[in-house]
């Protein structure tokens, strides 16, 4: 069975202000495209059952810089819908909420088409993703490689490992990187975290 190999999408101006950013579809800044390209020696010399990205522009390009091809767009990569968060740092929201966490208060309804999610409802979506992976790594065929957003694969993560949408809240992880699932006795086992060339 191969392994799942998750990649965080290059800096954009607002990871890097720490702003929330779900539907802002920022491009990656000249430090994010370094990250970016960067990364395709971490990626290439693989076999790929499945390789899908967020629809996303900052992730789509992130998977091109590295390397990736016939990556395919799959919205349940979409990261978490920040509602009427979107653009806005924790900083702030602490300002008029100062015990507010996100992965047990959620966010406000943002603009028409954008109520926010939950953890539940982002773990819905990740799950979607995961029946995906497991059929793919099923074949025998090799790796399977997601490129998509922070807070979408930390729930991922979470649910790989049997755990609750909200535990995602234990795996920071930061831009330009790859991390890796494996398993272990038959068991899903993070082999690798945050790596960088």
């Amino acid at each position: 069975m191969g392994d799942l190999l998750l990649v965080r999408h290059g800096e954009t101006e607002w990871s890097l202000s720490g702003q929330h950013t779900s539907w802002t579809d920022l491009p990656l800044t000249t430090h994010g495209e370094e990250q970016a390209k960067s990364l395709a020696p971490l990626l290439t010399g693989r076999a790929y059952a499945l390789a899908l990205t967020s629809p996303l522009g900052r992730a789509i390009r992130t998977a091109e810089l590295a390397g990736l091809t016939g990556a395919v767009a799959d919205p349940d990569l979409h990261e978490w819908d920040y509602g009427g968060y979107e653009g806005v740092t924790t900083v702030d929201i602490h300002r008029a909420r100062p015990a507010w966490d996100l992965w047990t208060d959620g966010v406000p309804p943002g603009p028409e088409g954008h109520p926010g999610e939950s953890p539940e409802e982002t773990g819905a979506r990740a799950d979607r993703v995961l029946a995906r992976v497991e059929r793919a790594l099923a074949t025998d065929s090799g790796d399977v490689i997601l490129v998509a957003h922070a807070h979408v694969l930390r729930v991922l993560t979470a649910r790989r490992l049997g755990l609750p949408p909200a535990e995602g809240r234990l795996f920071q992880l930061a831009t330009g990187t790859v991390s890796r699932l494996s398993t272990e006795h038959g068991r899903p086992v993070i082999a690798e975290w945050n790596r960088r060339p």
